[in-house]
């Protein structure tokens, strides 16, 4: 591996060690039994490993994630990270130490997590049945997400960035921006993938005045209807028709 390809993977990881900094100092209002997960806390180990491993070098596309999902990164630390992907095609590995408190619907097991990640499926498995092997998805495409926190309501329940708060909600915004505009500038990517439309709007405020190809593609979310109906082949439809990708 080259120095500038050590660099930039350096580069992306003093970039998210700053950002999980900025979110751990910020207050956010929550009722009794609501737990905040930062991943790039407690298990930063496995994310670091996959920046070193795959975060090297330019990249011709970049997709980008909302959050954290409490069966995927939350346990092992990747973006859309479901267990089995990461441990047995993606080859990380790393240890996740227990956060401060833990939601009793939502523990981090980490590794030993039995509980499989939807979206993080169908997304890896996109790319696995696309290309031959990471290092071929890798070489020309990263996946990152754009806030690292994971908000817990009481009952277990996903509460997304975008419900919080307003001051709250801008206070973290401002950080993610930031955050996503380095993010771009050491990867270099040209196609700004959002996963869904609140992260193509992330990329169109960060990036509408960069000359940027900016889009998304369907969130793969089982709760999208749309989603359910063959995700996979709709995504790669789209990226063909951006032009991300040559056309099977």
């Amino acid at each position: 591996m080259s120095i500038i390809v050590k660099q930039e993977s350096k580069a992306l990881q003093e970039a998210a060690k700053l950002l999980s900094r900025q979110v751990d100092s910020m207050a956010f209002s929550r009722p009794p039994g609501a737990v905040i997960y930062n991943p790039l806390d407690y298990a930063w180990e496995p994310f670091a490993a996959y920046i070193d491993r795959y975060g090297g070098g330019k990249k011709k596309t970049l997709f980008l994630g909302m959050n954290p999902g409490p069966w995927g990164m939350a346990q092992t630390g990747v973006p859309f990270g479901e267990v089995e992907t990461v441990k047995n095609w993606l080859g990380i590995d790393g240890r996740i130490k227990k956060p401060r408190e833990q939601h009793p619907k939502r523990p981090i097991e980490g590794f030993d997590c039995r509980r499989s990640e939807v979206s993080g499926l169908r997304l890896w498995g996109l790319m696995k049945e696309r290309f031959n092997g990471p290092d071929d998805f890798f070489r020309d495409h990263l996946i990152v997400n754009y806030c690292p926190l994971i908000f817990l309501e009481p009952s277990g329940r996903n509460k997304t960035p975008d419900k919080l708060p307003k001051e709250e909600r801008n206070r973290l915004q401002e950080a993610c921006d930031i955050h996503l505009k380095r993010v771009i500038e050491i990867t270099g990517a040209e196609y700004l993938i959002g996963i869904g439309k609140y992260a193509e709007k992330a990329f169109i405020r960060v990036a509408g005045a960069m000359g940027k190809t900016i889009a998304s593609v369907l969130h793969p979310s089982p709760a999208s209807p749309a989603a359910n109906r063959g995700w996979a082949g709709q995504a790669s439809k789209h990226l063909e028709a951006i032009g991300v990708w040559v056309c099977e």
